[in-house]
């Protein structure tokens, strides 16, 4: 599996050590599975924890290097429902070559969570989705 994280689920796992998020990237850290990103994930992550938590940036810089990069996709096409602040994040997945993106944000992209039907095969869950398919 190959799992991309978006820059929502970075800041919870940085920022709540204990909780689903950092369990899923300390599992893949370990080996269960691919973990992705992009730059824009990392640096929406990073500005947010600076303004809220300033003092977990030594622990998301750790948790960064569990996690591979990658560009977005030039081929697929983002769903109409999806507003434009998430569009780079669903073509990095898709860049990625991601078989799940694992997000807390639910207003956006709630309507398409657990439909790999309207998303490319993409399955969007929350990180604790994720755990409970697994």
């Amino acid at each position: 599996m190959r799992l991309f994280f978006d820059a929502n689920t970075l800041f919870t796992a940085a920022h709540n050590p204990k909780g689903k998020a950092a369990l899923v990237i300390d599992l893949g850290a370990k080996g269960h599975w691919r973990l992705y990103t992009s730059a824009y994930a990392i640096e929406e992550a990073r500005r947010n924890l600076e303004a809220k938590f300033p003092a977990t940036l030594s622990t998301f810089l750790k948790l960064l290097t569990a996690f591979q990069t990658g560009p977005e996709s030039r081929t697929h096409k983002c769903p109409a429902v999806l507003p434009d602040k998430d569009r780079p994040i669903y073509l990095a997945a898709h860049g990625c070559r991601a078989t799940h993106l694992l997000t807390g944000d639910i207003r956006d992209f709630g309507t398409l969570m657990n439909q790999p039907n309207k998303t490319d095969g993409l399955v969007i869950q929350t990180a604790a989705q994720f755990l409970e398919t697994l």
